[in-house]
């Protein structure tokens, strides 16, 4: 059921700003990963798109970005295993030669009360969310102190955004693994930024707050629960996957240069906290 349409977001166009640029998105056959992806394919990047499991979602994906005029190819590999990690970079080394961008998407969620949590649930999520990003991020700032800086593709040696949540500053019951590994992408982010700064590499992250994605539809997919998520976001409309994708280039270009180790939040106003709209 379609519910409250937003803004044609996925029509408008993207400017070609990474033209020559390598870049690698992880999570990428699906929601928010995938419009990451496309965008940057569409903006002029080579795309290495990563994934778990879909083979023809992950296909799609690639068709899309060949589609736009852009190289891509599809690589499976799970982002919480070191040696498959490794595996990947390699691979995109042999089809591309090096990386420019990393974009650390995937993640997940298993759900439950604290006290109900599992140790399984709480390492799997910890393993994917945040020892994930980790191993990306080490992976591409090998490959940038490496190589350094290359003046005809960008003014930086390389870009790593890390995809956060809103819920790396607002707790969220029932979630406690899921927050906490977002609240830790928030300072591996920082620390990273702070290493990677004086040898030109750029960290940043994005931190989505409601997006309509498969991973959340019962918080949209019918007009009682949507009115109910617009109690959140004074901005009065849920935020649609090409949003975040539209951030991802920003960053990824050279027009945000001089950002590093900033959180940019696309919440529509979620962390506004809008219960205090009128006095709390």
């Amino acid at each position: 059921m379609s519910v409250a349409a937003s803004p044609p977001s996925a029509t408008q166009v993207i400017p070609v700003l990474l033209k020559g640029q390598k870049a690698l998105v992880t999570g990428a056959n699906s929601g928010i990963g995938r419009a990451i992806a496309i965008a940057l394919g569409q903006s002029g990047a080579d795309v290495a798109v990563n994934y778990v499991d879909g083979d023809a979602a992950a296909q799609e994906v690639v068709d899309a970005i060949i589609a736009a005029g852009s190289r891509a190819v599809a690589i499976k590999a799970d982002v919480s295993d070191e040696a498959e990690v490794q595996a990947m970079f390699q691979r995109m080394y042999q089809e591309y030669g090096t990386i420019d961008i990393l974009v650390n998407n995937a993640g997940l969620q298993r759900d439950a009360p604290f006290d109900q949590m599992t140790l399984a649930q709480w390492n799997f999520v910890l393993g994917v969310n945040l020892s994930g990003q980790f191993l990306c991020a080490r992976e591409a700032l090998r490959e940038f102190k490496r190589r350094g800086i290359v003046r005809e593709v960008s003014v930086a040696a390389g870009k790593i955004i890390c995809i956060s949540s809103v819920h790396e500053v607002i707790p969220w019951s029932s979630h406690a693994n899921y927050a906490a590994s977002k609240g830790g992408i928030m300072l591996m982010m920082k620390t990273l930024a702070q290493e990677g700064a004086p040898f030109g590499v750029r960290v940043n992250s994005i931190c989505p707050g409601a997006i309509r994605t498969p991973i959340n539809t019962t918080a949209w997919d019918t007009p009682a629960a949507y009115a109910a998520l617009m109690t959140h976001i004074p901005y009065k409309r849920i935020g649609e996957p090409e949003d975040i994708g539209r951030v991802a280039v920003m960053l990824a270009s050279d027009l945000s240069d001089y950002i590093t180790g900033a959180s940019i939040f696309v919440d529509g106003g979620m962390t506004l906290y809008p219960e205090f709209a009128t006095g709390g």
